[in-house]
C-alpha cells in the first residue's frame, strides 16, 4: 500500500496531500528512517509507521462500543441534537465511520460504531437472528405470564405479529425486565409492551449478539472492540 494511501485511511483529519506536507518536514517515519516521499509502498501489517514518534498500527476496520446517553441521535449528522459519532474520541476517529443500527434518542446503551458495512449488514440482517437484549423499566407491573406471551409471539399493532422474544423479570415487583429479541422495527420495545397497555419510561440496551455492554464503561464513553471479539456481535441465539 503507498504510504499517503495507508496514513489517510487510517487518520481521521489527514489527507494525502497533508502526508506529502509531513514527508518534506521529515515526520514521518518507516522503520525508524525517515520517509522523503509519500508515495513509497509500505507493508501496512509489518513495517513500522510514525508520525512524530508516535505510532500508527493498521486496523483494514475499527468496532467501537459507545454507551450512548439520552438525547444523543444514531446519526453521522443532525444539525440539531449531538451525534454518537461526536462522542468519539479524537484517538479512535477515521473516515467512514458509522452507527451499525440505531437507538432512539431517549434510549441508553451498546451502539456499535464501525466503518465495516459488511459486518454491519450481517448484524442486521434478519436473515442472521443476532439476538439484542434490553434492560426495560416499565410504568406499570407486567401480568404474570406476559414471558409465555412474549415467547410465542403475538399481534402487533400494524396486524402482523411480532418474532419470538425472551422476556425475563428483573425484580418482584415485575416493572423491570430483561427483553432479548431479534428484530429492529422502529420503536420496537416501546411499542410491544404499548400492545399490552404498558408504557416503557426507561430502555438501554445491554448486549448485541453474545457481546454485552461493558458495566464500567460510563455514559457517554467508548472503548475499542478488540478484532478478536469482533465475531460475538454476530452470535445468532434460540430463543
Amino acid at each position: 500500500m503507498r504510504l499517503d494511501k495507508f496514513l489517510s485511511s487510517q487518520l481521521n483529519d489527514v489527507s494525502r496531500k497533508d502526508v506529502k506536507s509531513l514527508c518534506s518536514k521529515g515526520r514521518v517515519t518507516v522503520n525508524g528512517s525517515a520517509a522523503k516521499r509519500s508515495d513509497i509502498h509500505i507493508d501496512e501489517v509489518n513495517d513500522e509507521i510514525a508520525i512524530d514518534g508516535a505510532a500508527i498500527v493498521y486496523r483494514e476496520h475499527i468496532y467501537i462500543m459507545l454507551n450512548k446517553p439520552q438525547g444523543v441521535v444514531c446519526s453521522t449528522r443532525d444539525g440539531l441534537s449531538e451525534t454518537v459519532l461526536e462522542l468519539v474520541p479524537d484517538e479512535l476517529k477515521r473516515k467512514g465511520l458509522f452507527p451499525a443500527g440505531r437507538l432512539d434518542k431517549d434510549t441508553e446503551g451498546f451502539v456499535l460504531i464501525t466503518d465495516d458495512g459488511d459486518l454491519a449488514h450481517r448484524m442486521l440482517s434478519p436473515a442472521h437472528h443476532v439476538p439484542k437484549t434490553y434492560f426495560v423499566r416499565l410504568e406499570r407491573p407486567c401480568a404474570e405470564g406476559c414471558e409465555i406471551l412474549f415467547a410465542e409471539g403475538f399481534e402487533d399493532d400494524e396486524g402482523g405479529c411480532w418474532k419470538p422474544a425472551a422476556l425475563k423479570a428483573v425484580n418482584d415487583m415485575r416493572t423491570e425486565f430483561e427483553l432479548t429479541i431479534t428484530e429492529g422495527r422502529y420503536h420496537q420495545v416501546k411499542r410491544m409492551f404499548s400492545q399490552l397497555d404498558n408504557r416503557v419510561i426507561f430502555l438501554k440496551r445491554i448486549s448485541i449478539g453474545n457481546m454485552k455492554l461493558d458495566p464500567d464503561l460510563p455514559l457517554g464513553k467508548c472503548l475499542e472492540i478488540l478484532h478478536k471479539d469482533v465475531d460475538k456481535l454476530l452470535a445468532e441465539g434460540a430463543l
